[in-house]
C-alpha cells in the first residue's frame, strides 16, 4: 500500500517514496521542522525528487542546512 502523502501522518523517519508529491500535509510537517520560513523552491524540490532513499528528516535538514543565516 502506498504511504498517502496528503493524509497520513509524517515523522521525520517517514521514508520517501516513488509516490512523494508535495501536499499541504509535506508543508506542515517541514514548517514544524524548519520553522515558518519554510518554502519550497524548485532546485529543493528536484532535490527531494532524485533522492528516493531519503527520511523526511533528512529532508529537513537539508533544508536547514541550506539555509542558515
Amino acid at each position: 500500500m502506498a504511504f498517502d502523502w496528503h493524509s497520513e501522518p509524517i515523522t521525520r523517519i517517514t521514508p520517501l517514496d516513488k509516490n512523494y508529491r508535495n501536499t499541504q500535509n509535506v508543508r506542515r510537517f517541514l514548517t514544524s521542522q524548519c520553522g515558518e520560513a519554510f518554502k519550497f523552491d524548485r532546485p529543493f524540490m528536484e532535490w527531494i525528487k532524485s533522492n528516493e532513499s531519503l527520511t523526511m528528516g533528512d529532508v529537513a535538514d537539508e533544508w536547514l542546512r541550506l539555509n542558515r543565516s
